[in-house]
């Protein structure tokens, strides 16, 4: 026991000393401490492996420097990108060198050769958004495009869904420069079998010499083992290196090989033109089996993708807000199962000629919509970009979709993507079945049917002993029906802890003792990411998986409601775990998750992150009390509960939820903050501050003042807080409008209700113009205006929103009891009655409430396709730009804000991409988060604020972000409600003007 003290004592010490010496030498952020290592100890696999530590270089001079610091000190190495590997390729137990926050650049392009050098830490999609005005797309798309670095990829030899035309990232990567454990740099490329040209030192000329050798060597052993697919991305590509190949390309063994036999620092990449047109056969079959033996002929056709998806899939995705209306609009019938098969010559009639031959294979293959079940099917056409590009990202979300199933047992990744000739795919999904209902489960599969390649996650829960069991069991099944059939048991993710110690059956002892061979050639002290490939341990040990066993969470005591989940806390386990890293938080465009990753580029700074933090958390990994500790409050500081995390995260992971619920433990025990009780408390007080409001308002008069407030409540210098008005919002009776108009109900929010009350001033004119009764309820006790309790949740005061949340329902329940909606105008307040109340509350007036509540625009819509709607509206300016509230993009309540001001006469709407403002209700004042904050708002917002001229309306239906872009560009942002009162005034003014009764533009 001394001895084994001791040797922590020492192990201790190393890292220390490891730790100092990189934090000396390199500028790059430097993370030894427990909380950021955990993070780092998991990718998109079931494993868990933590890191003696990691570093973010901030070049690749740093990045080299480390590697040879870290070799220094006998520790070994893993380079990382996005993390989203699934077969836990890029966990270990050394040093993590993270290439995706700086080392992101395109080094060089040359369009006229269709050739680009990238550094290894830059994303896909960014960079084919770099491509896109060149006319160029590097084509390896996989589904993981937004946050797949090409380092990643090339190290995984990634596939994506159109290899049947463009081929792998072997078939597109055209040289490596990298370096050797030992530090050596050199230019991996294409070679003659003398080496006669090439420009190297003695080192590398004699490396490559001897992985000549080796391919002249084993020449008749790789063509008789190797399997003959496409898809083969396992073990060492030696087939790079046998003569029939000449000249050949070295750079072709890195590719694949995981980070275990150098350190990527650039890579060169073949590109192609971008694809222009398309058109997507949708195939339906009423038999899985008849979907699968159907592949080998629809590519006949010469698709550039036939891609499946189960009825599984099918299900899950309806369950899905982003996803229900794409399968909606493409999926006729209840099949069991589609293939999506893409079209994408050059003229769109082709495509459209080759569409019109898919349905007619598809009635000479015997199928037909009024058929039984077995032959039932057809197609179904998609020409529209639009629909196109959301069967895209349904498909591309498959692997998560799969995962987001709220139960104990989940679609394991381990048979994920073998391998099978076309001709043998629905035996070889048969038979499988057959083997995951021997062992007591069932499967979910779907993918690149067009290459035999499916990704397929039988449904087990690895905290059980019994399912580790059946998990071994098959994989050992599984692979061997594989090799039957002469396929590859890795057809896409590589090999990594899941595969890799298979490789002996698949390939033979003879090509395994060559994959050592070079590995040891390579790197003969075993620094690159060891245990991949050669060396590897048992697939089923569950040291290393991420639910170890002994893996428990205590008993929480929590405030929300969870029971839609499994586990502690009421559920609050469950729904925790329910991220399985699979990044998509991580992506830089679109929508709006993860704005504070897109600010910061740090793995603490995202959804991903973060959930991992809570997971050790509650799991004991990272000490006790660390649920409310500091580093906790710093893992969810720059998180501003945009909720895009709940749309969009394919496995419905909700952070702003879960922050609510670790402010309400950090509250229990380390109680309030100034600030928190200044943010929290401002509806119960600010009645009073109305009344003083010169005097409430001095300290944005007063430097001093600001600067005490930023030292003493942590709010920031350099922001003028929100002026109180003494001319508050007050009801001018119970209800207004025509007496006999249709009823709605108008909820005065705090924040407009104090701060802005032309807007509810605006939308009670807009509401009386259009014919209806307007309800102004009170409280049924007391004289204090009704509140939603949004300010109480975000200081984690839950108790006391439930207090407000009652008063509120109290007062809304006779009405929602009566069907009359309950229109807001803060997406914030109004969107919490639809959120926070059903976690707060399950009774049936609560229920009903939030069954009623709509936005303000959403209302109007509503009416308007009921053709209820009659507002007389005047053209008030040829163009508005419009910024989503977060909270509106979450709930799909923000295209009918684009669909209610396209009813202003002769105004163009044009939507800013933008992800949350930044400001985010109390983040913006925050002394430590101001930064953070202007950083989200410069993303995207404010620049497209500032373009915009003089004469456009700048529109924004949340408070916080009207605030944001008057701090940042000194612009007035607009309520809708006020756009549509000002176009109710022009119309006065040209009595001409003929009522707006048409329905909103759904354009």
């Amino acid at each position: 026991m001394a001895a084994e003290v001791a040797g922590k004592s020492q192990e201790s010490a190393r890292m220390d000393g490891l730790a100092a010496r990189l934090a000396r030498e390199i500028t790059g952020d430097v993370l030894f401490d427990p909380f950021s290592r955990g993070r780092y100890a998991t990718d998109a696999s079931f494993y868990q492996i933590v890191p003696a530590g990691v570093v973010v270089p901030r070049s690749m001079d740093e990045a080299l420097l480390s590697l040879a610091i870290a070799r220094d000190e006998g520790v070994k190495v893993t380079p990382r990108g996005g993390g989203t590997s699934q077969c836990g390729q890029t966990v270990n137990d050394g040093l993590v060198v993270d290439l995706s926050k700086h080392l992101n650049r395109i080094l060089s392009l040359d369009v006229e050769s269709r050739t680009c050098v990238v550094e290894p830490g830059i994303v896909l999609d960014d960079l084919n958004r770099q491509l896109r005005k060149h006319g160029l797309w590097f084509p390896v798309d996989v589904s993981t495009a937004s946050r797949a670095t090409i380092g990643g990829m090339a190290g995984n030899n990634s596939c994506g869904g159109r290899s049947l035309r463009y081929g792998t990232m072997r078939d597109n990567t055209l040289s490596m420069e990298a370096a050797l454990a030992d530090g050596t740099l050199s230019r991996f490329g294409e070679v003659s079998r003398d080496l006669s040209e090439i420009d190297a030192s003695d080192s590398a000329r004699a490396l490559f010499r001897d992985m000549l050798d080796l391919g002249t060597r084993e020449a008749d052993e790789i063509a008789a083992r190797f399997p003959q697919v496409q898809r083969r991305v396992g073990g060492y590509n030696l087939d790079a290196l046998v003569p029939r190949n000449a000249p050949n390309n070295i750079a072709h063994l890195l590719v694949g090989s995981e980070g275990t036999l150098a350190f990527t620092t650039k890579v060169e990449l073949k590109l192609w033109p971008v694809i222009r047109n398309k058109a997507l056969g949708i195939c339906h079959f009423g038999s899985f089996y008849e979907a699968m033996d159907a592949a080998q002929h629809l590519v006949k056709l010469k698709p550039i993708a036939v891609e499946l998806v189960d009825r599984t899939m099918l299900a899950l995705g309806r369950d899905i807000a982003m996803f229900r209306p794409i399968i909606s609009a493409a999926i006729k019938g209840d099949p069991d199962a589609v293939l999506v098969v893409e079209f994408a010559e050059e003229d769109q009639a082709d495509n459209l000629l080759r569409l019109k031959q898919l349905g007619e294979l598809m009635g000479d293959l015997g199928f037909g919509w009024t058929n039984d079940k077995r032959k039932w099917g057809g197609v179904v056409e998609i020409t529209e970009p639009a629909l196109q590009g959301g069967i895209a990202d349904f498909r591309a979300a498959g692997l998560n979709v799969m995962m987001s199933m709220k139960q104990e047992g989940k679609p394991v990744s381990f048979v994920e993507d073998c391998a099978v000739p076309l001709p043998h795919l629905a035996d070889y999904t048969a038979r499988l079945n057959e083997v995951f209902a021997k062992h007591g489960t069932s499967g979910t599969m779907y993918a690149h049917a067009s290459e035999g390649c499916l990704h397929v996650r039988p449904v087990l829960n690895l905290k059980l002993e019994k399912d580790v069991k059946a998990m071994r069991a098959i994989a050992e099944e599984a692979f061997a029906m594989v090799r039957e059939y002469k396929g590859s048991h890795s057809g896409e993710h590589g090999d990594g802890l899941v595969r890799s110690e298979f490789h002996e059956a698949m390939f033979g002892e003879r090509l395994v003792a060559d994959f050592k061979e070079v590995k040891t050639r390579f790197d003969p002290d075993g620094v690159l990411n060891p245990g991949k490939i050669v060396d590897a341990p048992k697939m089923d040990d569950r040291s290393l998986f991420r639910f170890k066993p002994g893996y428990r969470v205590t008993d929480l005591k929590t405030k929300l409601d969870w029971s839609a989940y499994p586990g502690a806390g009421g559920g609050f386990q469950g729904a925790v775990e329910m991220c399985n890293n699979n990044g998509a938080c991580r992506k830089l465009e679109g929508g709006v998750m993860c704005p504070s990753y897109r600010a910061t580029r740090n793995e603490k700074d995202v959804t991903r992150g973060r959930a991992n933090t809570l997971r050790l958390a509650i799991s004991g990994q990272l000490g006790a009390g660390a649920l409310s500790s500091d580093e906790m409050m710093e893992t969810l500081k720059l998180c501003v509960s945009c909720k895009a995390c709940r749309h969009e995260c394919p496995t419905g992971v909700d952070m702003a939820k879960m922050k609510i619920e670790v402010l309400a433990a950090r509250t229990a025990s380390h109680g309030l903050t100034l600030r928190d009780r200044l943010v929290g408390y401002l509806p119960r007080y600010a009645g009073l501050a109305s009344r003083f409001a010169p005097l409430a308002n001095f300290r944005n008069r007063s430097p001093l003042l600001r600067k005490l407030f930023e030292r003493f409540a942590g709010i920031s210098a350099r922001r003028a807080l929100p002026a109180f008005r003494s001319d508050v919002f007050v009801p001018p009776a119970a209800s207004v409008g025509p007496p006999t108009g249709r009823e709605v109900v108008l909820f005065a929010d705090t924040f407009n209700r104090i701060y802005e009350r032309e807007n509810l001033d605006a939308a009670l004119r807009v509401l009386t113009a259009g014919g209806y009764r307007v309800h102004l309820p009170k409280p049924a006790n007391g004289s204090r205006p009704l509140c939603c309790g949004r300010t109480f949740l975000s200081a984690g005061l839950v108790d006391e929103a439930r207090s407000e949340l009652d008063r509120l329902v109290a007062a809304f329940a006779p009405f929602a009891a009566r069907g009359v909606p309950i229109v807001g105008l803060e997406p914030s307040c109004l969107l919490t009655l639809r959120d926070e109340l059903a976690s707060l509350r399950k009774d049936d007036d609560a229920r009903a409430v939030g069954a009623h509540a709509l936005t303000f625009e959403e209302f109007l819509v509503r009416e308007a396709e009921a053709g209820r709607l009659q507002l007389p509206l005047g053209a008030i300016a040829d163009k508005a730009v419009v910024h989503g509230h977060c909270h509106q993009k979450s709930f799909g309540a923000f295209k009918p804000v684009e669909q209610v001001l396209r009813l202003v006469p002769g105004l163009a709407v044009e939507t800013i991409e933008s992800s949350c403002c930044g400001m985010a209700g109390a983040f913006g004042y925050g002394a430590d988060t101001y930064d953070a904050s202007i950083e989200m708002a410069e993303l995207s917002l404010l620049p497209a604020v500032r373009r915009a001229d003089q004469a456009t309306l700048v529109v924004a239906d949340g408070t916080s972000c009207r605030h944001q872009i008057h701090d940042g560009t000194e612009r007035e942002a607009l309520h809708v409600a006020r756009v549509l009162a000002m176009s109710l005034d022009r119309a006065k003014t040209k009595s001409t003007t003929p009522p707006a009764t048409k329905e909103p533009s759904h354009g």
